[in-house]
């Protein structure tokens, strides 16, 4: 398996620039859970001249809406939604400066051509696996829009937060490649 690279939240366009598709990370530090719901919110306020309830620049926003706490715990399962829902709202949070995604899913052209204008990142995590990541996630609190529940937007504070970069900021999308690659293997097999 290829080294896991420790990248920190906020993220440096430099970082962003550095990454590649199907390169395996870390993430540690903060970032922002919203789902579809928040997003339309979003960019409502962006619509109406107001100022968003974080510094959009350089931060990475992971597509949950986690489950309550058990006792004892921070935040209860915390799996990826799908990220295509929040694909009408994205390209224009890039263009303000959004570094990264979080989520699981094909992500539209748009979305793919605004990351390359811009420089951002989309970033896998695994489907199902929401209470094993939930233990990466070391403190969350709400930072806007209490009365969506679960779709609020949260501050979170994530720890060795695993992930792979799917897309990276010059469009190079391992959903595709990993596509073909299977394709060529398994042609090649047929062949024998």
């Amino acid at each position: 398996m290829d080294k896991t690279i420790s990248i920190n939240a906020p993220l440096r366009n430099d970082m962003v620039r550095q990454l590649k598709s199907g390169d395996h990370v870390e993430i540690n530090g903060v970032v922002y859970a919203a789902r579809d719901a928040a997003h339309k919110r979003l960019i409502e306020m962006l619509d109406k001249g107001e100022e968003l309830p974080f510094d959009i620049k350089d931060q990475i926003i992971y597509y949950v809406g986690p489950c309550p706490a058990r006792p004892g715990h921070v935040i209860g399962s915390a799996g990826p939604t799908t990220s295509g829902r929040m694909d009408v709202y994205t390209p224009r949070l890039i263009e303000l400066g959004l570094a990264g995604m979080i989520g699981k899913g094909l992500r539209s052209d748009e979305v793919v051509e605004a990351m390359r204008k811009f420089g951002a990142v989309y970033f896998g995590a695994v489907g199902g696996a929401g209470a094993l990541l939930s233990k990466c996630i070391v403190s969350e609190e709400i930072a806007a829009f209490p009365e969506l529940g679960p779709e609020a937007l949260r501050k979170l504070v994530v720890r060795n937060f695993p992930a792979v970069v799917i897309i990276d900021s010059e469009g190079r999308d391992l959903y595709s490649s990993g596509r073909r690659r299977f394709q060529h293997v398994f042609a090649q097999n047929r062949k024998m």
